[in-house]
């Protein structure tokens, strides 16, 4: 918690980036390369692994839990299957791990299926295994796979009829009704058409009883981005990776942030880390404590941030959007092991004691 606020990760991964789980050859090291190359970037030094070889590993989803919940303020967070089978043998986080927080720490996490629409049918009955085993509050999707012995990076929209409504029409008849899909950050040296937000309003018109979450919100085109949020109300943001600019490149987080915030206020904006892509919190103790928009930007945006508005980007909006109960939840953890470690002082970063093995 953070003075006594309850606060909600929207996004982490327990990522396997380990080279024996490159599927995918120069596809998936150039992913893998990416995104150490985003820890390293944006990380502060004492939250810093500069070993490649002690990041690019199997993380366990103990390792992730360790650090959302003993060395970081974080009180609930969301675990993504990532549907990246056809880069990852394992689709970089595992359905397999995601079984493991279910029955290791149902309190701490929510979680969230992952399947690639491009496998049609499959997919769908993988959504269905997935909502049976997980009772996932979400699902997750990625804009495009690597196909044929090629591996040709293939695109697909979200306002596609053929490709994406029929996986949307069975989400809301399995009862799933949070919609999250990665845009604005490339995976990797790839074409950025399918990245874009411009498809998101089509999804959002056709499928009014589902919410459609823009994961990386504000990484890039941020004035799109925006224009979704006013124009259709079950359109949201995660600021995933966006939120860690705030650590070493402040002047960026503000103008993405100021540029959302002018759009249609902050309502619809949440806090996601993407641990362990970097650790959650620097960026969650500089954003509660120390950021304030710079006065150029408070006229963008139209309001500064208020104790309010950070409460409701770090906890209010994900509550409302998953239906969580924070009062209860907060009842649920408030004696557990990680209450208990963190009672004193957090925890020193990456300082889980195990043999990082899943079980």
């Amino acid at each position: 918690m953070l003075d006594g606020h309850f606060v909600i990760d929207a996004v982490t991964h327990a990522y396997n980036l380990h080279p024996s789980n490159y599927r995918a050859g120069r596809y998936a090291e150039s992913l893998a390369q990416l995104i150490f190359g985003l820890h390293s970037t944006f990380s502060d030094e004492a939250y810093q692994i500069p070993q490649k070889e002690r990041f690019l590993k199997n993380w366990s989803v103990h390792e992730l839990a360790h650090m959302l919940f003993a060395e970081s303020c974080i009180d609930l967070a969301v675990y993504h299957v990532l549907p990246l089978q056809t880069l990852y043998h394992d689709g970089l986080c595992s359905y397999e791990k995601a079984r493991i927080i279910k029955r290791r720490y149902p309190d701490r996490f929510l979680l969230y299926a992952g399947v690639d629409p491009l496998r049609g049918t499959a997919a769908l009955e993988e959504l269905e295994q997935q909502v049976e085993a997980l009772q996932p509050s979400g699902l997750k999707l990625y804009p495009a796979a690597w196909l044929g012995e090629s591996f040709r990076h293939t695109g697909w929209r979200m306002d596609d009829a053929r490709i994406a409504f029929p996986l949307f029409e069975r989400a809301l008849q399995l009862g799933v009704k949070n919609i999250a899909v990665h845009k604005g950050l490339p995976m990797g040296a790839v074409p950025i058409e399918a990245y874009k937000v411009d498809d998101i309003g089509g999804a959002a018109d056709a499928f009014p009883g589902l919410n459609f979450e823009i994961v990386h919100g504000g990484m890039a085109f941020l004035d799109e981005t925006g224009m979704q949020l006013s124009l259709f109300p079950n359109v949201y943001v995660n600021l995933e990776v966006t939120g860690a600019l705030i650590v070493k490149r402040e002047r960026w987080f503000a103008e993405a942030l100021a540029a959302l915030l002018k759009w249609a206020g902050p309502s619809r904006i949440m806090w996601g880390s993407g641990a362990v892509f970097c650790h959650p919190q620097p960026a969650l103790h500089k954003f509660w404590h120390h950021f304030q928009l710079p006065e150029d930007l408070v006229s963008v945006a139209g309001m500064q941030l208020t104790p309010e508005i950070k409460r409701m980007i770090l906890c209010d909006n994900y509550a409302r959007y998953a239906g969580i109960d924070v009062q209860a939840h907060q009842a649920r953890i408030a004696n557990d092991r990680f209450s208990q470690l963190r009672a004193g002082t957090l925890a020193a970063p990456y300082s889980f004691q195990g043999d990082g093995h899943d079980d």
